[in-house]
């Protein structure tokens, strides 16, 4: 029987992730970033209970990373492509109107293709290679529920938009390392980094909230580029 259970639990993590999708789907972000933040916590918890339970298997791994794809994939793409269906376009641009909003489903292609890239890769045992797809569906969830309306009415946001599908698209796949929260001891040498963000990260929830989530992502890439 509890062999069955991490591949339960990541199959949570799936069903938050289509939830998450037909919200978006809806144009409800809000609902959309709740429920690929539960999918998150799914996340979380199966692989623990993997290790707890020693019940590791090739099927678990593919199936996390199907699960990942819907939730941080196809999730926060869909809650772009809503956005961008509501956005002012340039006048010159209008006629794209009903095409240009499926760009954002790229980030979902190469989300697919980081985590691929994740299973094979034996240097991402303590740290990243390249921007983990949960933290790039948190950006994108908490951009738009914190600043979407605000955007709205810009034409000239549309241009940001495109462009941050672009550098997230390539942030994915790239090979810059990115630090984990992982802690083999608690003491401050060697963790300088972690504690560091983690400082930084409790005003900025504090202050902003929900919308901090993007923020706080933008200072991790930023942060990890520094110390690389």
């Amino acid at each position: 029987m509890k062999k069955h259970i991490p591949n339960s639990i990541t199959c949570c993590n799936l069903i938050s992730g289509c939830i998450a999708t037909a919200f978006a789907f809806g144009g409800n972000a809000e609902a959309a970033l709740m429920w690929i933040i539960i999918g998150a916590v799914f996340d979380f918890f199966d692989g623990m209970s993997a290790r707890l339970l020693h019940v590791s298997s090739p099927i678990g791994k593919e199936l996390d990373s199907l699960a990942d794809d819907i939730t941080f994939g196809v999730a926060p793409s869909t809650i772009i492509f809503s956005q961008l269906q509501v956005m002012a376009y340039p006048a010159f641009m209008e006629s794209l109107r009903d095409c240009l909003p499926f760009a954002a489903f790229i980030m979902a292609a190469f989300s697919a293709l980081r985590l691929a890239k994740f299973n094979l890769d034996e240097r991402q045992a303590l740290g990243f290679i390249g921007l983990p797809t949960p933290a790039n569906a948190l950006f994108w969830g908490s951009l738009i529920v914190g600043a979407g309306s605000r955007m709205e009415n810009h034409p000239w946001m549309l241009f940001i938009i495109l462009a941050g599908i672009a550098i997230s698209s390539w942030l994915l796949v790239s090979e810059i390392p990115m630090f984990a929260l992982k802690f083999k001891q608690w003491g401050w040498k060697g963790n300088e980094v972690k504690y560091i963000f983690l400082l930084t990260c409790i005003p900025l929830l504090v202050i902003f909230g929900i919308s901090s989530f993007a923020i706080i992502i933008a200072w991790y890439v930023v942060l990890s580029v520094i110390v690389k």
